[in-house]
């Protein structure tokens, strides 16, 4: 594998993401912000900020598999979230819980969430970007 997921002693452990990402692989990979679209472009879960999520890693896990890589390739995820206050955090981590569980993978990379006023299309709630790195 070219990740090792580190949490250093002296910072604080969080149980979503891990703090350090330590990459040994020689192919960087960065997936354009992934949206809630199926296939077809369809918004999927419009109104459900879970269910966008979980479309999203879905979207991730495909890209990376054009590629010849996988979720557990990803180094680092970034998250927009549409006007993101703290009480949409068990949403976010029930879409990422759901994405974990259909994928077969612990989602823990380093991770930095930054809220938006808006995304490209109204019905977005969130997008997210990953960088991944491959043998």
């Amino acid at each position: 594998m070219a990740l090792t997921l580190v949490n250093p002693s002296g910072l604080p452990e969080i149980d979503v993401y891990r703090q350090v990402s330590i990459a040994s692989g020689s192919k960087l990979v960065f997936v354009a912000g992934q949206v809630a679209w199926d296939a077809e472009g369809v918004t999927v879960g419009e109104g459900d900020l879970a269910a966008q999520v979980e479309q999203c890693y879905l979207n991730i896990c495909t890209a990376l598999a054009a590629v010849g890589g996988s979720f557990d390739d990803v180094a680092k995820l970034t998250f927009y979230a549409v006007d993101w206050t703290p009480d949409k955090m068990p949403l976010l981590l029930e879409g990422i819980s759901r994405a974990a569980a259909k994928l077969g993978v612990a989602p823990v990379p380093p991770s930095t969430l930054i809220g938006v006023a808006a995304l490209d299309v109204p019905e977005h709630l969130v997008e997210i970007e990953a960088t991944a790195i491959l043998d």
